[in-house]
This record gives C-alpha cells, structure tokens and sequence, in this order.
C-alpha cells in the first residue's frame, strides 16, 4: 500500500514538473523572441509563467540552458515546416520554394515581426562556445544544407552557390523585415529569388558535354 502511494506521489510530481516546464518554455519562447534573450530576466520569465525560481531551476539549469531549448524548439519546428512544405511536392521544388517564401513574406512584413530568432541570437551571443550560439550555429548550418539539396534539385550546376545565394537573399528578409514591415524589401522577396534561380539556372547551357545532372533532394537527418 505504501508503495503503492509513493508511486502515485512521484508521478503526479512528475507531471507537475513537466507543466511548468511548458508554461515556462512557452513564457520565455514568447519574451525571447519579441524583446530579445539578454534583455529578458528571469524573475519575469517565472512571473509570466505563473511559477517560482526553484521550479525553473528543476527545469533548466541556467537562463543559459532556457535559451538554447528555446532556439532549439523554435528552430526545430522552422526547419520541419520548410522540410513538409518541400516534400509536399518534390516534383517541383522550384514551386515549392516559391509556396514557402509567400508564407515568409506574409510573415515578414506584419507590425509585429521580429526577424529570425536563431539570426538574433547569434548576433546578442558572439562567444561560440555560449549554449545558445552553439545551437544557433548548428540550426543555421543545417538550414543551409537544406538550401543546398533544395538547388541540386532544382538542377542548379553549382548547387552549393545557389543554395549559399539564396540564403543571403533570407538573411536580409530577416532583418529588413522587423525594419520596414509591410512597404519593406521584404515584399519582393519571391521576385527576388526568381531572379537568383534563373541566373544560376542559366549555366546549365554552359555546362559541358556529358555533365551529369545535379542529384536529386536529399533531407539532412
């Protein structure tokens, strides 16, 4: 009987340890990516989540450690949204390219946009071996695999060009976006990359006799 209880106890604790993981996660997801990580405290963070100091602590061991779990979150969820909206039609990767930079253009020029959050903290965290910085770099590296499949896809000669090309182009869609909102460059970004793809396409006709073909999309796993 006693065992019995004691099991009980501890799972209702556990489950009262993952609910206030979430309200805190969600809390500081929220504050991070509006007002920046550095600026955010932690006092504010457990006030909004309705939670005390020590339960953040159970949680994650440091702000530190709170701002790397939400880039890790955050960017996860970014990358599995560009992988299904790529893979709803791999026979056109072009046109799935396009469907994604309409929904970032959507994105980027309302009133409250706040750019890319694993781009932000990259920028308040230049020491390479914070926590934050180290998931920054790895979301940022991954993505631009992805880039780089997606360009082999669409039979780019120098897929890795095209792909390191189009990931400029979305750095300053980032940035000029939180900037200028909906009359900002932003606006343009789908005219934009068109052009960068065609211009990058069009050294297919220069390639040389008996070149293969780029590979087609592969997924970085």
């Amino acid at each position: 009987m006693t065992k019995g209880k004691t099991a009980y106890t501890n799972g209702a604790g556990r489950r009262g340890t993952k609910r206030a993981a979430e309200r805190i996660r969600e809390s500081a997801h929220d504050l991070f990516y509006r007002r920046g990580i550095r600026a955010v405290g932690v006092e504010e963070i457990v006030s909004r989540a309705g939670v005390t100091k020590p339960s953040l602590y159970r949680s994650f061991p440091s702000k530190d450690e709170l701002a790397a779990d939400y880039l890790r979150h955050m960017s996860e969820d970014g990358l599995a949204r560009f992988d299904a909206t790529i893979a709803a039609n791999r026979a056109d990767p072009r046109g799935q390219l396009r469907l994604w930079l309409i929904q970032l253009r959507q994105k980027a020029t309302r009133p409250d946009y706040r750019g890319c959050g694993t781009t932000n903290a990259a920028i308040e965290y230049p020491d390479r071996k914070h926590p934050a910085r180290k998931v920054a770099s790895d979301i940022k590296r991954r993505f631009r695999k992805r880039l780089s499949a997606l360009a082999a896809a669409m039979g780019a000669p120098r897929p890795d060009h095209l792909g390191d090309a189009l990931l400029l182009l979305l750095e300053g869609v980032y940035a000029s976006g939180q900037l200028f909102g909906a009359n900002g460059p932003a606006r343009v970004v789908v005219e934009a990359a068109d052009a960068i793809v065609d211009a990058h396409l069009a050294r297919i006709d220069r390639r040389p006799a008996g070149q293969a073909r780029a590979p087609a999309l592969a997924r970085d796993v």
